[in-house]
């Protein structure tokens, strides 16, 4: 028995050994690319026009969000642009809202969306709604959950202009508006730091591509030239999936950092969080079930499984030797996700460094929520979102390189 017991705990510390070395690379691809990603108001302006920019707003449920969002957009330091608000057949009192600030304000035009065709996923439909009014040389995508700076567009149009790009996409500020999101988010966030970090999606010899659907402007030929969003309808994550289109078509598109000029609100509640985190799954199911498997397993161990491995061997730590090096391997390998979590809540979502220490209950939380998506992808409810709930049975998802 106590030979079964020593053979165990040394294939764990295998195990531990090799996420502690995966924690250091992840660690340390975020550092780089916290130090060296660019920024949205740092670059080389040259001289160009101003062409017009049409600001497109999809909005559905979103009373609480649309008039602060809104009043951001109204009051930008560039002239040539309107708003574009489509109400995606809200049940709350979204479209009134709009109504009325549209009354007020001849920049912003309301749309009402038509009934959503089959298949089409999320708020692609709305998006495209929006662009068959849009008269702008330049479009730019943003979300009803969003603020913006007074300069965000004058910057994000110069920047465009000046490095000649097709496209342009900006990290925002992640908002956490409930204690479960800033315990989840900082540990999740690890991730999408550094698999779809601005330096990954910035060179030109990686696949990665990627919008934040809070923010990216694209010129009206690229997005034309794509499919706009028709081409990613029953994509569960459009922007992820539009960005890749862009990158793989051959278009010239960046990522800067923007924390300190947009922000975006991540998820509002448990409930909100719960159907992000199988959002971020049921797409990978679908591209290839044994690929999402996989990464549910690596980062079931990745995230989750040091801190119970840390508790087993802590209390028989004294009992042999194995025992000893298993509780020092996963302490290290629960100290780096620890490391990782408060790195990521203090520079990149400037959130407290307290959140990022319930990161046992963060990569529980994240770890049930992929399995949740894994296990209910072919269910007729796989996801609600925005009060909607959709099946993905039969859609082809490609959000992501695999």
């Amino acid at each position: 028995m106590d030979i079964a017991v020593d053979v165990l705990n040394y294939v764990l510390v295998a195990i531990m050994t090799g996420v502690a070395l995966t924690w250091i690379l992840l660690i340390r691809s975020m550092w780089i690319t916290f130090h060296n990603s660019p920024f949205l108001d740092k670059f080389d302006s040259k001289p160009h026009g101003t062409p017009k920019v049409s600001v497109i707003l999809p909005a559905r449920n979103e009373e609480n969000f649309i008039a602060k969002c809104l009043s951001s957009l109204i009051n930008q330091d560039y002239e040539n642009y309107e708003i574009i608000v489509i109400d995606d057949v809200s049940e709350d009192k979204t479209g009134e809202i709009i109504k009325k600030i549209a009354r007020d304000n001849p920049k912003v035009k309301y749309v009402l969306a038509g009934p959503k065709p089959e298949k089409w996923v999320g708020k692609n439909w709305a998006c495209v709604e929006g662009f068959k009014k849009s008269t702008g040389e330049l479009l730019l995508f943003t979300d009803a959950d969003t603020t913006h700076s007074r300069n965000t567009i004058s910057l994000s149009v110069s920047h465009l202009l000046s490095e000649n790009l097709d496209a342009l996409t900006v990290i925002p500020k992640m908002l956490c508006l409930d204690v479960w999101t800033k315990i989840a988010l900082p540990v999740l966030s690890t991730f999408l730091h550094t698999r779809f970090s601005a330096l990954r999606v910035n060179d030109s010899s990686k696949k990665t591509g990627y919008f934040f659907g809070s923010f990216f402007i694209i010129k009206r030929e690229t997005y034309s030239s794509v499919g706009t969003h028709e081409g990613v309808k029953n994509e569960m994550v459009e922007d992820g999936a539009l960005g890749k289109k862009v990158k793989e078509s051959g278009f010239n598109m960046k990522m800067v950092r923007g924390e300190h000029l947009v922000e975006a609100v991540w998820a509002r509640d448990w409930a909100t969080l719960w159907h992000a985190l199988k959002r971020l799954m049921v797409p990978l199911y679908f591209q290839s079930r044994s690929v999402a498997i996989g990464i549910f397993v690596a980062v079931l161990f990745l995230l989750f499984v040091p801190f119970p491995v840390v508790a087993y061997s802590a209390v028989f730590e004294s009992l042999s030797t194995s025992f000893a090096v298993l509780f020092a391997v996963s302490l290290i390998a629960s100290g780096l996700v620890y490391l990782a979590s408060i790195m990521d809540a203090t520079k990149g979502l400037g959130l407290a460094a307290k959140y990022a220490l319930c990161a046992p209950l963060g990569s529980f939380t994240i770890v049930s929520g992929f399995a949740s998506g894994i296990l209910n992808a072919k269910s007729s409810k796989a996801v609600t979102w925005r009060g909607r709930t959709y099946s993905m049975v039969n859609t082809v998802q490609n959000s992501i390189s695999l």
